[in-house]
């Protein structure tokens, strides 16, 4: 059962949802008492970034196979490399990378190039069967990031908050593939650098192990909040009034945070 101040911090973020445009998903869990809250969040959204979440970890899944070794150096052309966030733009000439630190650009930074090389690396349908066999239905990779052709014929990612909240869970009950994966892929959501939105606020007091997305009128983020009853919480919305939307996550994020400390 929610506290008092769960449940209202959860009926505000609803409430906020509802006056905000666009599509709008919200998925909650206390990893303690259990207690579950989601408004949309079963229904696909935009994914941007956050669909390197479940690419991380396909790539894990088949390292522990031992199709994959996270060791394995891939060399970054010229050609390779897409705009906006990441490090590997910035070099000059071809980089070689292993996996391993693709992986960690791609959720750290959100290194579009990393991206799509561990894309291409895996290959798309590669990936959709390993999120089928992670469980997930409504997130779906269908396009390399930055594909323009593709997006103007309305390709597009997806993902799910409840499909997102699962997999975060199964990482925080050290339940996804093995103990070692779960290990790793904490740590590296742990290190997330784009942290104005569900750390906004809450500005490290706990940790929060998260991946956020960004685009034109879109933004996601979701996450682990380790509060004194640790939650998983997830953002994703398009079509949207950005800055509203990305200060709900702030405030709602924290709110859920501080209500624990109230106890």
């Amino acid at each position: 059962m929610a506290n008092p101040a769960e449940m209202k911090a959860l009926e505000a973020i609803r409430s906020e949802m509802e006056q905000l445009p666009g599509h709008l998903g919200f998925y909650y869990k206390n990893l303690v008492t259990g207690v579950t809250f989601s408004v949309r969040g079963d229904e696909a959204y935009l994914a941007a970034s956050v669909i390197k979440l479940p690419l991380y970890l396909h790539v894990l899944t088949r390292a522990a196979e031992g199709s994959v070794d996270m060791n394995e150096v891939l060399t970054v052309t010229a050609d390779d490399k897409v705009p906006s966030c990441g490090a590997l733009t910035l070099f000059t000439g071809d980089v070689d990378v292993n996996i391993r630190t693709l992986c960690r650009l791609m959720i750290d930074l959100s290194d579009n190039t990393a991206t799509n090389k561990l894309i291409n690396y895996n290959t798309i349908p590669g990936a959709n069967e390993g999120f089928k066999k992670m469980g997930l239905e409504k997130t779906c990779l269908r396009r390399l990031l930055f594909d323009s052709v593709a997006s103007r014929a309305g390709i597009q990612n997806t993902i799910c908050p409840e499909e997102m909240g699962m997999l975060l869970e199964k990482l925080y009950r050290n339940e996804f593939v093995n103990e070692d994966v779960c290990h790793e892929a904490i740590d590296t959501l742990l290190k997330q650098q784009v942290d104005h939105k569900l750390n906004g606020k809450i500005c490290g007091a706990v940790d929060v192990a998260h991946k956020t997305g960004e685009d034109d009128n879109l933004s996601n983020d979701v996450g682990i909040v380790y509060a004194k009853q640790p939650f998983v919480i997830c953002f994703a919305g398009h079509d949207t009034d950005v800055y509203r939307w990305e200060d709900l996550m702030r405030r709602g994020a924290y709110d859920l945070y501080m209500a624990q400390e109230a106890e």
